[in-house]
């Protein structure tokens, strides 16, 4: 039992494993910033949603709120590599790395994630200090 518990400690203190769940955790608050701002939107077209139930199957379901699923499914990507018993390795973590700074790039003439990602930032502080707060943690440190 004790090396499971030595074990716990050391993935937690690993750093590529604490740089994942900081990744995690960004994109977190950004996917909430966004889901926010689509439902305030949402709501001015299509009037109040009653719940936090009816939110989900929305986020889940309507094409309203498709665009957000290429951000679900990175958090559920970097889930599965945190909940791997194996050692993460620096290629697993620079890869998830590239591919988030990839995604959370606007585009004004893009289209998909990046346009509607583009629209978001336009109407919603929320989302713009959440972009902010990726764009830090996805910046290498400087030597």
């Amino acid at each position: 039992m004790a090396t499971s518990s030595k074990q716990a400690r050391t993935r937690e203190i690993n750093p590529l494993r604490q740089t994942l769940v900081s990744v995690r955790h960004g994109l977190l608050g950004l996917h909430k910033s966004l889901i926010v701002a689509e439902q305030l939107t949402f709501e001015r077209v299509y009037g109040r949603i009653d719940s936090t139930g009816q939110l989900l199957q929305l986020v889940m379901n309507d094409p309203w709120f498709t665009w957000l699923h290429p951000l679900s499914n990175m958090v559920v990507r970097i889930d599965e590599l945190l909940d791997n018993e194996d050692d993460l390795t620096t290629e697993e973590v620079a890869d998830i790395v590239i591919q988030v700074r990839a995604l959370i790039r606007p585009s004004e003439e893009g289209d998909g994630f990046e346009r509607s990602y583009y629209e978001a930032l336009q109407r919603a502080p929320d989302v713009v200090m959440a972009h902010c707060e990726m764009k830090k943690l996805l910046t290498p440190p400087i030597a």
